[in-house]
């Protein structure tokens, strides 16, 4: 009901602020509906240097303001008159999407204390069922939850932190019903069905139980910034208003997480900024202790941490750029204690390590790659997973049992869909458990992905990955969609989408730019595209558009960007810079207004973020930033088409950042070309919450593109 209330109210503003900004389809000459109009209401920014910049659209930031809703759903209303003539393409193509997942299906079951879990889906319903079953799995299924039932009334209904209790009777889960990441933790008994009366608001959804199976550790988020800071202590049967605040980070530049080692051993307070790292625990046995700090923080010192038998387990970066394994001791945990276990590597990243009572797994990334090392306790002798794909990924899957000779990993390549495998360690036989099945006629050997490295502009070779229908000739006519990341470290790996079918069998090119700002050649990758290196995030993206262009797999008029939140930064700053190179850009819940987000701190995210984009406070950074910030680098100029998404409740990105830049871009471009901006008003930033719906806009993008390219079936 509260929903169709907005949506009333919404339509009514519409209809009233109609003839002020937005001028709809001249019937007589059925010409292109005229765009919306932002009114301007110029704002002075002073930044701390004295610099001032004018932004005619602040005004946009005042959420829940009737004026700034009307002139969204205006532009709502602007996108659907210019897309109409694609709508019934768009239902087809949704269904051809939607119509290679299989419905019925589920999760490959992991065992854990006793008990088999895994998740499934039924036909139509748009939300897992989380299930378990006792002992092997031919018993009874139990099922702990079913979001359809529990989502029936929302728009948005997101479940997450599924957490049950060591005696395996009672499960804590958390619901965010709004978008904005702020969750809701309840507890259900789970031989009663019953659910607690303990419920507590406003949690970063991750819980953490104690091994008394009364006590859960969480984290509560600032209630403007939304920053995790706050850790509390909840006796089951309590109001949490009495819950004990067991740890408060003042550090504005860090936020907290919470959980508890594969031994069960002990409850980790995880305390991190973008560069620098620091743990505290205690005993799980002893949830009343006071928590322990594991290393001080010191600037630019990251490890992270497990346990196994008397020794705490620490992946860190101290004096090794790409990370090396120590071991030390519970009672002594300084890093003076640590003995090294895994040395470092040049050329080799450490991302993560799996422990196991006969071995010790390792997951690494060499020339771009991701590489699974086995090592046996007894002897160290190792070896390696082999891998026959020439672009993919590869991972650790959930490992819970310290006894099996057993790794779960996950695999997939832009051509083989995800995969769940078994391998014994002892005897290095691989079991396919299962893979992702495509409904309908998919064959595999019908596509072909190949790997390349193009020279950036300061001779850098940086890998970009294409995958492609086989047959498709190098003619430099192939329409292409290119994509991209770069930015905190996050490789984009190559992964199989059935989604993505839909652009390969129209003759499509598809490539991942695998830019600076990621970690996809090591650490030193990552460095070489923050802070005052960011440009080069940008420049390799470029770089290697040129390439496939020189390579004659395409040319500008068939060649279309895409990218999200920093991927989408990525978006709005190649169309600043080469804009002639695209014939349309994606860009979805963009990060785009860089220089006065980062000077608010009030913003969730920003003070965070300092380390990755740097503090604008500092002239240095400030005018780097300037120097790149798509919204304040609109210039008057030719753009390609451009398609801009978002949701309203987005946590991550503010909504206004791309509402706004919208409006820029109107106003200052000197072409004809499409300008559309969609925002959903019940989503955030990954948008809609089931299972289908979010398919809905991938169809609308779809459709966006092939009519420009006159693809119409």
């Amino acid at each position: 009901m509260k929903n169709q209330q907005i949506s009333l109210r919404s339509f009514i503003l519409l209809i009233l602020s109609t003839f002020l900004i937005f001028q709809g389809c001249d019937q007589k000459t059925n010409k292109m509906p005229q765009q919306p109009v932002a009114e301007k209401i110029n704002k002075e920014l002073v930044s701390p240097h004295g610099d001032v910049r004018i932004d005619p659209y602040f005004w946009m930031n005042q959420r829940d303001d009737e004026k700034v809703i009307a002139y969204l759903e205006s532009e709502n209303a602007y996108t659907e008159k210019v897309m109409k003539h694609t709508a019934d393409f768009q239902e087809s193509l949704y269904q051809e999407i939607i119509g290679r997942i299989k419905q019925t299906d589920e999760s490959v079951p992991y065992k854990k204390d006793g008990y088999y879990y895994y998740r499934r889906y039924e036909e139509g319903k748009e939300y897992p069922i989380y299930c378990r079953k006792k002992d092997n799995l031919e018993n009874p299924e139990e099922i702990m939850l079913n979001v359809n039932e529990l989502a029936e009334g929302y728009e948005f209904y997101q479940v997450a932190g599924l957490s049950v209790s060591t005696n395996n009777r009672l499960l804590a889960y958390s619901v965010d019903t709004v978008s904005r990441r702020r969750y809701t933790i309840y507890v259900k008994d789970l031989e009663t069905g019953e659910l607690l009366e303990d419920q507590i608001p406003n949690t970063s959804g991750s819980i953490t139980w104690a091994n008394d199976n009364q006590t859960i550790f969480y984290v509560v988020k600032h209630e403007e910034t939304l920053l995790p800071y706050k850790v509390f202590r909840h006796e089951l049967g309590t109001d949490f208003s009495e819950d004990v605040l067991v740890y408060e980070e003042m550090d504005n530049t860090y936020s907290t997480s919470c959980f508890k080692t594969k031994s069960k051993s002990y409850i980790m307070l995880r305390l991190s900024s973008t560069l620098t790292t620091e743990y505290r625990f205690i005993n799980a046995d002893d949830p009343n202790e006071e928590f322990k700090i594991l290393q001080p923080r010191i600037r630019e010192l990251e490890y992270y941490v497990d346990h196994y038998e008397g020794s705490f387990y620490i992946q860190t970066n101290l004096d090794a750029k790409n990370f090396r394994l120590m071991k030390t001791p519970v009672d002594r945990t300084t890093k003076e204690n640590w003995v090294e276990m895994i040395p470092h590597r040049e050329d080799v990243l450490l991302q993560g390590f799996e422990i196991f009572k006969g071995f010790l797994v390792l997951s690494e990334k060499e020339k771009g790659l991701s590489q699974l090392r086995i090592i046996d306790w007894k002897d160290r002798e190792e070896h390696y997973i082999e891998f026959e794909d020439e672009a993919y990924d590869a991972w650790i899957s959930m490992n819970p049992d310290f006894e099996s000779q057993l790794l779960r990993y996950g695999y997939t390549s832009l051509t083989t869909p995800r995969s769940t495998y078994d391998y014994n360690m002892v005897t290095r036989e691989k079991i396919l458990l299962k893979q992702q099945e495509v409904i309908g006629d998919f064959d595999p050997a019908n596509y072909e992905s190949k790997r390349f490295y193009c020279q950036a502009t300061d001779g850098v070779e940086v890998p970009v990955s294409i995958v492609y229908k086989k047959g498709i000739e190098k003619n430099g006519n192939n329409p292409l969609w290119i994509t991209g990341y770069g930015s905190y470290g996050s490789s984009y790996d190559p992964y199989f989408s059935s989604v993505r079918l839909s652009l390969l069998d129209r003759g499509f090119i598809f490539a991942i730019a695998h830019v600076r700002g990621g970690e996809e050649l090591g650490r030193q990758w990552y460095e070489d595209g923050k802070l005052l290196n960011k440009k080069n995030t940008f420049t390799d993206f470029i770089a290697c558009t040129e390439f496939l262009i020189q390579e004659k797999w395409s040319n500008p008029d068939k060649i279309f960007a895409s990218g999200g939140s920093a991927g989408g930064l990525l978006m709005g700053a190649i169309l600043n810079m080469r804009p002639d190179l695209y014939k349309g850009v994606i860009a979805q819940v963009p990060w785009v207004d860089v220089v006065t987000t980062m000077l608010d701190e009030t913003i969730p995210l920003t003070t965070g973020e300092y380390d990755e984009w740097g503090n604008p406070n500092s002239k240095e950074y400030y005018d780097y930033m300037l120097s790149y910030s798509p919204y304040d680098n609109v210039k008057k100029m030719d753009y390609p088409n451009i398609m801009i998404t978002t949701g309203y409740n987005d946590s991550q990105v503010q909504y206004w950042e791309p509402a706004k830049w919208t409006a820029r871009l109107r106003d200052m471009k000197t072409d004809d070309n499409l300008l559309i901006f969609k925002i959903e008003m019940d989503y955030g930033h990954g948008g809609a919450s089931g299972r289908f719906k979010r398919y809905k806009e991938i169809a609308l993008e779809y459709a966006f593109v092939f009519d420009l390219l006159g693809i119409t079936k």
